[in-house]
């Protein structure tokens, strides 16, 4: 795998849906022309070392991915907190893979709703997540219920995710991830500012986004990837923010690590804005998008409390960040 290989930059079908939602069924087929954002590769990766995930003060886990290897080997490096695409080549492995981004091989297995470890071919195309969430050593009386009540998290998903049997007590003394875990405040929580929380970033452009979910209301704040939820009735349409093409749309209603039914849209900006919990997709990867076109419908698909849109902006503050709870409320 050379430093120049890239994934074709358009799809024909990749997750196709019709905006019938009881007709949208899974499919993987990258195109040519899809700007996804993808992994640099490496002549030689060291693929024999074991992956740390970085934590912020010991706690709560800061999640990247990007390749391995030397600075003269690597090209197209993705930003920290982007959604990557890979194809699956010959001889690939899931440890191969994720050591060119750098993540857990748990990540992708989660991501992916992969049966083992050994569950990809060639030609499979992978969804790679920065994973969000906390690191935790289990103490005496840490089970996996008190612990998603803890941080805010899914117990099945904490299971799911560290490759643990929900029928067997912790090991006092393991280290395990939360993926979506929260660390709760000591302090009062400060206003909302232009600061990104829970992992997003970049520079606000004031107007750029349009309200992905016109009359919703606001449900929940700033919280997991600079995400915000917005609520309505199941099968409202969700509209694409801004101008883009989409890299991702997934449905059939799978778990998705914890996003069920999603799309993911690129923007000439070079943010993308995630649109999760979908009750189904309207649309395809490789396929342009225009401000204020429909591309899914409310639902309550993946790790959801009720019918929201759960909406995300990687690469740039959220438009919504200052809306406050319970209000009907506009992008700045």
């Amino acid at each position: 795998m050379g430093g120049a290989a890239f994934l074709p930059s358009h799809a024909s079908a990749f997750w196709p849906f019709s905006t019938n939602a009881d007709a949208a069924t899974p499919s993987l087929i990258p195109s040519a022309a899809t700007p996804a954002l993808v992994a640099s590769t490496n002549r030689n990766p060291n693929v024999g070392a074991p992956i740390a995930l970085a934590t912020s003060g010991g706690s709560a886990l800061v999640s990247y991915n990007g390749p391995g290897g030397t600075p003269s080997a690597i090209a197209n490096v993705p930003p920290p907190d982007r959604i990557s695409v890979y194809v699956v080549r010959r001889g690939d492995t899931l440890s191969d893979i994720a050591t060119m981004f750098n993540v857990s091989v748990n990540t992708i297995v989660w991501a992916n709703d992969l049966k083992s470890t050994r569950d990809v071919h060639p030609g499979d195309t992978l969804i790679i997540l920065p994973v969000s969430g906390v690191e935790r050593k289990v103490v005496k009386g840490d089970t996996l219920n008190s612990l998603a009540k803890k941080y805010g998290a899914d117990a099945d998903e904490i299971a799911q995710y560290n490759g643990l049997d929900p029928a067997e007590p912790l090991a006092v003394g393991s280290t395990i991830i939360i993926p979506g875990g929260e660390i709760a405040p000591v302090v009062p929580r400060p206003q909302p500012s232009p600061t990104i929380l829970g992992g997003g970033g970049g520079t606000f452009t004031a107007g750029y986004y349009s309200n992905p979910l016109p009359g919703g209301v606001v449900t929940q704040g700033i919280h997991g990837w600079n995400g915000i939820d917005i609520g309505a009735a199941r099968g409202t349409p969700v509209y694409a923010a801004a101008d883009g093409i989409v890299i991702i749309s997934r449905g059939g209603g799978a778990w998705n690590g914890g996003y069920g039914n999603y799309v993911v849209v690129t923007h000439g900006n070079g943010s993308q804005t995630l649109y999760s919990h979908l009750k189904s997709v309207a649309v395809s990867p490789g396929q342009s998008v225009l401000s204020g076109q429909t591309i899914g419908y409310v639902g309550s698909t993946g790790k959801v409390t009720g019918t929201h849109l759960h909406f995300e902006v990687r690469g740039s503050a959220n438009p919504f960040r200052n809306c406050r709870v319970g209000s009907i409320c506009s992008p700045q």
